[in-house]
């Protein structure tokens, strides 16, 4: 004979308190993060990592990995740099608009990893 499981126990919250828990919650389930602190709480809270506004961790990750092995950021300094030295003969607008995607390059791999919330080391 299978045991009952316990009747769901119901609270009411307000919009700003409901968020605030939401908030504080990050990627654990709301009803697991209460628990947490209800029956745990003299550990220090889980790690909290926002829902938003990175949807998919994975596809994120995918996205950066392809990125540092395309060597897209490698290619366009290398040609910054023949630019630079004389040896690439380009235009002023042509210079200005490779190192513009360069820094382009760099800004989109900063961001994705600070989205990932990942430690790079330089």
């Amino acid at each position: 004979m299978a045991t009952k499981r316990p009747a769901p126990f119901s609270l009411r919250l307000t919009f700003e308190q409901r968020a605030q828990l939401e908030r504080d919650a990050g990627d654990m389930s709301l009803g697991g993060y209460i628990q947490s602190r209800l029956f745990d709480s003299d550990n220090p809270p889980p790690r909290r990592r926002g829902k938003a506004p990175v949807k998919d961790h994975q596809a994120l990750a995918q996205v950066l990995g392809k990125l540092g092995q395309s060597r897209l950021s490698s290619n366009l300094n290398q040609l910054a740099r023949s630019a630079n030295t004389g040896s690439l003969p380009v235009t002023p607008d042509t210079e200005a608009a490779l190192m513009e995607a360069l820094a382009e390059v760099h800004e989109i791999r900063s961001l994705l990893i600070q989205a990932l919330n990942l430690e790079v080391e330089p």
